[in-house]
């Protein structure tokens, strides 16, 4: 499997501190069945002060240690991009990765806040695909604006964004909200892939095959893989063209 949201970068955001953490992580990761994961630290201006200057010299050092441990396991540059104004400066400039290609445009993994959606989160959007970059929205299914009310996700379905819906969601470990949301989004045919958004070893592991198991029972099992395996390595097929 193939797990493009995960927080396994140590010392750059609030996943591990530390790289035995990130090793610790990455083990698991292995154990569950996935193969390749997008590293995709924060980068929230204000929070977490990253850009691909701070993420490709940490992502070096745990590819290198995974090499020395033989740890069978790849990863590709990413990141989670909460929407900001300064989105608009730091992706003229080259310094948000992308993490990967989608239909020919470049996938860029956006957060909203939990507590909401923007407003004008949509002209943002119009921004990035006038751009021919497609925003993959990370866990739609945990923001408060659609836990409330579906309807709040149609703009972003009606300009194509891809969804990313986080599979400990599907499996019901955030929450009965989250749970309902994930099902009604993979029902309606909306989920671009499912992935881990792991954090740390213990209350948020980078498992997949949990979530697709839960998802197979939603979708069948030939979509629920579709998930994990076919469009994943579709949008990474051209990470680094």
């Amino acid at each position: 499997m193939i797990d493009l949201h995960c927080h396994i970068l140590p010392g750059i955001d609030d996943g591990p501190a530390t790289l035995q953490e990130s090793l610790e992580l990455a083990r698991i990761a292995v154990e569950d069945g996935i193969r390749h994961i997008v590293a995709t630290p924060h980068i929230h201006p204000g929070r977490y002060e990253n850009s691909i200057a701070t993420i490709q010299p940490a992502l070096e050092q745990l590819q290198s240690a995974l090499e020395d441990e033989g740890i069978p396991l790849t990863l590709g540059l990413g990141a989670e991009v909460r929407i900001s104004v300064e989105m608009l400066s730091m992706i003229p400039s080259g310094k948000i990765p992308f993490i990967g290609e989608w239909d020919e445009q470049k996938v860029l993994l956006l957060e909203l806040p939990h507590s909401h959606i923007p407003p004008g989160s949509d002209k943002l959007v119009d921004w990035l695909l006038a751009r021919d970059i497609i925003p993959m929205i990370a866990h739609p299914e945990r923001n408060k604006d659609i836990l409330n009310d579906l309807s709040k996700i149609n703009p972003f379905i009606e300009r194509g964004c891809l969804l990313q819906v986080t599979a400990m969601s599907v499996a019901g470990k955030f929450g009965d909200g989250a749970y309902q949301r994930a099902r009604e989004l993979l029902e309606r045919d909306w989920v671009t892939i499912l992935a881990t958004d792991a954090h740390n070893a213990n209350r948020r592991p980078p498992v997949l095959s949990e979530g697709m198991e839960a998802a197979a029972s939603v979708i069948g099992h030939e979509a629920a893989q579709q998930l994990v395996f076919t469009n994943p390595e579709k949008i990474i097929a051209h990470a680094h063209g």
